[in-house]
């Protein structure tokens, strides 16, 4: 990652990356942001892992959102229903859900150079 980001943008300054251990348990959701040059920072939420690669189902939104907005964007995807505990599972954190997206889009709202991201969580204490 390091060799590709300096190759692709040599006046970058990196000076590392973080990585964390994948937990287990939960449901994998992902958060993401790109930098659209008509709209600036669009924001993209999904279940993470296996069903954004093979469902594709994510919710898009144009930074900032409100809680209104954040929480439209949770119950919009088609697979929310895995998110709100289906078949006696445990529902996941929505409320934290939320307060994330909120966060990310304060964010890339008050840093505009930040041009795009992504997080795929798995998160913990059943999300």
């Amino acid at each position: 990652m390091m060799d590709s980001i300096s190759k692709k943008l040599p006046d970058a300054s990196l000076k590392g990356v973080q990585l964390q251990p994948m937990l287990s348990g939960g449901k994998e959701v992902i958060l993401g942001m790109v930098h659209d040059p008509t709209f600036g920072p669009m924001l993209m939420f999904g279940l993470g892992g296996i069903y954004i690669e093979i469902l594709k189902d994510i919710r898009f939104a144009i930074a900032p959102v409100d809680e209104r907005e954040a929480r439209d964007m949770i119950t919009g995807i088609k697979t929310y229903p895995l998110l709100a505990g289906i078949r006696g599972e445990k529902p996941s954190d929505i409320d934290a859900l939320v307060d994330i997206i909120l966060r990310v889009s304060s964010l890339v709202c008050d840093f505009p150079e930040i041009e795009e991201f992504e997080i795929n969580q798995k998160p913990y204490d059943g999300f």
